[in-house]
This record gives structure tokens, sequence and C-alpha cells, in this order.
């Protein structure tokens, strides 16, 4: 007599198998997203300087993370999510680039020279003088001068400083030559160290 239950058993413990690894994994890249999120949302608030903006792209990014390298193994992660979030940080200062060529076009076309009521009104997220006077001014002075670096060499800086990414790894978010890698850091350092000479 022939055991039909024998073939739907050994599916059923394959299809569980297949449900505890989906699991596993989705635990794992749960865990690196955590892991990583508020360095990202640090890098991408120094890229846009704006709170809301960085929380954006950090958002987009991770979901694009996700659906196209979760499949990946988990040792190819942080390289190719800094790759996507870098994606985003680029296409973002492309827009903005777009969208200052429209602002300075039209407030040049009416000869209008009244101060935009946004722009003057107050920061909400301003943390106020007690808050920035616990800060101290090194660390505002690092802010700053992060802020202050073109953006490949801040890049590189962050994610070779930052996150202790290798050369290579770099190279592969950065989507650049080692070389080039090596060469942002080395000037984004200089230009560190020349701006925070002060605060040593």
């Amino acid at each position: 007599m022939v055991d039909i239950a024998c073939p739907m058993t050994a599916f059923d413990d394959e299809r569980r198998s297949d449900d505890a690894t989906s699991r596993a994994d989705n635990r794992d890249i749960e865990h690196f997203l955590r892991e990583i999120e508020r360095r990202a949302l640090r890098m991408a608030e120094f890229g846009t300087g704006n709170r809301d903006e960085a929380l954006d792209l950090v958002q987009d990014a991770m979901i694009a993370f996700v659906r196209n390298y979760g499949v990946r193994p988990g040792n190819e992660w942080s390289p190719l999510f800094w790759r996507v979030l870098d994606s985003r940080l680029n296409d973002w200062h492309r827009r903005q680039r777009v969208r200052n060529r429209w602002r300075v076009w039209w407030s040049g076309a009416d000869g209008e020279d009244e101060e935009d009521p946004i722009a003057a009104a107050p920061d909400a997220r301003e943390a106020g003088p007690l808050a920035r006077l616990a800060d101290g001014e090194a660390s505002q002075a690092l802010d700053a001068a992060l802020r202050a670096l073109p953006l490949r060499q801040r890049q590189a800086f962050l994610l070779r400083v930052w996150e202790g990414l290798d050369v290579a790894s770099t190279a592969t978010a950065m989507r650049c030559s080692q070389g080039s890698v090596k060469t942002h850091l080395s000037r984004a350092l200089a230009n560190l160290r020349r701006a925070l000479e002060e605060h040593q």
C-alpha cells in the first residue's frame, strides 16, 4: 500500500522550512535597517540640510534597498544600501538645481524684490539657545564643517570614517574608483582640519 501522506508531508516540511528561512531573512534585514537608520538619517541631513527631506530620502532608500537587494547576502547589504541612499541624494540635488533655476527665473520675471514669507519664517525645529549651548561649540563647528564640504568629499568622509566601510565598499557605494575615494577623503580631511583648527 502506498502512503499518499508522505509527499504532502515532505512538501509541508519544505514550505515550513522556506517560511522559517523567509522570516529569518526578514528579521535580519529589519535588524540591519534598524542598526543603520540613524546614521543614514544623519548623512541625509548633511546632504539636504532639511530633516523632513532627509527622512523622506532615507525611507525611500530603505524601500528601494529591500525591494532590489533584500535577497542578496547580508555581507553585501551595507555598501548596497549606501549606494541606494547616495542615488537618492544625487537625485534630490538634481531636482533642487532645477527648482532653483525656475525660482530664479520666476522671481526675476515679475521684478518683485519682496522677501519670501516662507523662507523668512522661523524654523520650528530650532532647539533654542539652551539646547544649542548644551550641544557645545565643537559639535556645531563639526556640523558646519561637514555641511560646507563638497558633496563627494562629505560622502567619502561619512562612509569611510563614520560608517567604517573599506575603500572598495565605499567605491561601490559612491559608484567611483577606489582612487577617487582616496582623493575625496584626503581632501575632506584637509578641509575639515582647516575648518576645525580653532577647536583643537
